[in-house]
């Protein structure tokens, strides 16, 4: 895995354990394209990468300019990854890790009164998490005004066209992964 473009563009990131069962890393193909649909460029956005993994999205963000991501995930290895791949890429000023389940990250985030511009989620594809996220979002108001959740998930979990005050606006298949982007309806 690396960085695909921006200021890091071409640097390693640090992958999970081959053992691992809790980690599945965005590809880097589908990280690229990704970033080609939401547009090259983050100046001065807000990023929120939930089961944050390795971290490899909200920091390609980071990469392409984004004024500051929070990694989220509660799993011991991935936390540990976020971390190291942070430093490596001399982030830290940039990058939170917040070291918590989920839900209870969206509601640390929310009485904090976060908004993020762009909001990741890469959930365990067997979760079958993609309207419990939306409606986590939504009770926090965590998505900004004309902001983006991206929603990475199995291709047999259908994602609604529309939920929790969210519209599904575009959708791509990366084999049997889908990639599902929404907004505020």
């Amino acid at each position: 895995m690396r960085i695909v473009a921006g200021s890091a563009k071409g640097r390693a990131l640090a992958g999970p354990k081959a053992t691992s069962k809790h980690i599945r890393p965005t590809a880097d193909r589908v990280r690229e394209t990704l970033f080609n649909v939401l547009g090259q460029w983050l100046e001065g956005q807000r990023v929120l990468d939930l089961y944050a993994g390795t971290g490899a999205l909200g920091l390609e963000a980071v990469s392409r300019g984004a004024k500051g991501v929070v990694l989220v995930d509660s799993d011991r290895e991935a936390l540990a990854l976020c971390r190291a791949n942070t430093d490596t890429l001399g982030f830290a000023a940039r990058v939170e890790v917040l070291a918590q389940p989920v839900a209870r990250a969206l509601e640390t985030l929310g009485r904090r009164g976060d908004r993020f511009q762009l909001i990741f989620a890469d959930p365990p594809y067997a979760a079958r998490v993609v309207e419990t996220v939306l409606e986590g979002l939504s009770a926090h108001q965590l998505l900004a005004e004309g902001g983006t959740v991206v929603i990475e998930h199995d291709k047999r979990e259908p994602a609604p066209e529309a939920h929790a005050g969210f519209t599904r606006v575009d959708q791509r298949r990366f084999g049997d992964t889908l990639v599902s982007l929404f907004r505020i309806a």
